[in-house]
């Protein structure tokens, strides 16, 4: 065994991670598979395709690995049913990426077409009547909303004890809301531009809890944590989901399309109100303001448009500032770990992962 072999084998993170891809993977295919034995239509069969060949075998599973790492921060067993839960946080995260693109009018996504990119190119094979995205985006919406009710389904028929399963039902509940919220304010903020305590809040909501203080939790209560630990973990995750999110805000302007697997200028063009963008008006001279007016949420933005943006946020310090916040907020979920009472490869594992998120470059 190489010395990479035996970090691996001894690592909590990866062991929780090489349980966690393939458990997850394979809960959404039989799901899927279930799905698709509903109809043996044609055009049901090709959406089925469609979202699992969107789903399934790509992605981080960020999401199920917090969910997994909170079972574990509680003493959580071995259990297939966490992996349930798990697979319906990642199948809940489907229906919000597929409809996102929609909203985005975003091509993209893990390095493929989007599915409503799928769906309209199904359209055109078939030579339907009408036009192929206008079928692309309805049909995507639609398996949107199957992707959510899936993953309600996989939650609810966990096999875990009921007492737990009700109070961590409660917390799901509360991370759709506050997701489904910061969408609208985060669609509002291209109409409106937000200031920076309403980017925060747009960041907070859809991205910071959704990503990793909701997942923790629900693990965490599924396993019968205790306050303290929950409370612990609350902070962690807070901290660490504005770390992962500002990062996401540094690569939808500066990151490179290749490793993203997006366009890593639709952020740009599309004017959202991300930290990074609002910290730079905030600090732009008038002439630098001039620039984001004239190119920030610009249709028509270009290479020369981008370029410009990107030395604005640059000479305004607001590069640097954002990162010094992730470092201070990477520090401040570390910390939070410390005093609690985590079993000790969870809190290795939760700080290492804290870590990879916020220096990755995709």
């Amino acid at each position: 065994m190489t010395g990479t072999d035996e970090a691996i084998a001894t690592s909590p993170l990866e062991q929780s991670r090489a349980l966690v891809g393939p458990g997850v993977d394979r809960i959404l295919v039989r799901s899927l598979e279930a799905a698709r034995r509903q109809s043996n239509d044609e055009g049901w069969q090709d959406g089925v395709d469609t979202v699992q060949a969107f789903l399934v075998g790509s992605g981080k599973r960020v999401r199920p690995l917090f969910c997994h790492l909170g079972w574990r921060s509680a003493d959580g067993p071995d259990e297939p049913g966490i992996l349930e839960v798990a697979a319906a946080l990642e199948m809940f995260h489907g229906f919000a990426l597929i409809h996102d693109d929609v909203m985005d009018r975003s091509d993209t996504r893990r390095g493929g077409p989007t599915v409503h990119v799928s769906m309209a190119r199904a359209h055109e094979r078939c030579g339907g009547r009408g036009r192929s995205l206008d079928y692309g985006r309805s049909t995507a919406i639609l398996w949107g909303n199957l992707c959510l009710t899936w993953a309600d389904d996989l939650f609810l028929n966990a096999p875990l004890p009921p007492e737990r399963i009700g109070p961590a039902v409660e917390i799901f509940r509360r991370m759709r809301a506050e997701v489904l919220l910061g969408q609208y304010l985060d669609i509002r903020g291209e109409a409106v531009t937000a200031d920076l305590p309403t980017s925060y809040r747009i960041l907070l909501l859809k991205s910071a809890r959704y990503t990793v203080e909701r997942p923790l939790q629900i693990g965490a209560t599924l396993a019968g944590a205790s306050e303290p630990v929950l409370a612990a973990l609350s902070r962690y995750g807070v901290a660490l989901g504005v770390a992962f999110q500002l990062r996401d805000d540094t690569l939808g302007a500066f990151g490179n399309d290749a490793e993203t697997g997006k366009s890593a200028t639709t952020d740009l063009r599309d004017g959202k109100s991300t930290v990074l963008m609002a910290m730079t008006r905030q600090a732009a001279s008038p002439e630098q303001l001039a620039v984001v007016d004239r190119w920030h949420g610009n249709p028509d933005l270009d290479d020369e448009g981008v370029a410009a943006l990107r030395q604005v946020i640059v000479d305004t310090g607001s590069l640097r500032q954002v990162e010094q916040v992730i470092e201070e907020r990477t520090e401040e979920a570390v910390a939070a770990l410390r005093d609690a009472e985590i079993p000790e490869p969870a809190g290795r594992a939760l700080t290492e992962i804290a870590h990879q998120l916020v220096h990755r470059t995709n």
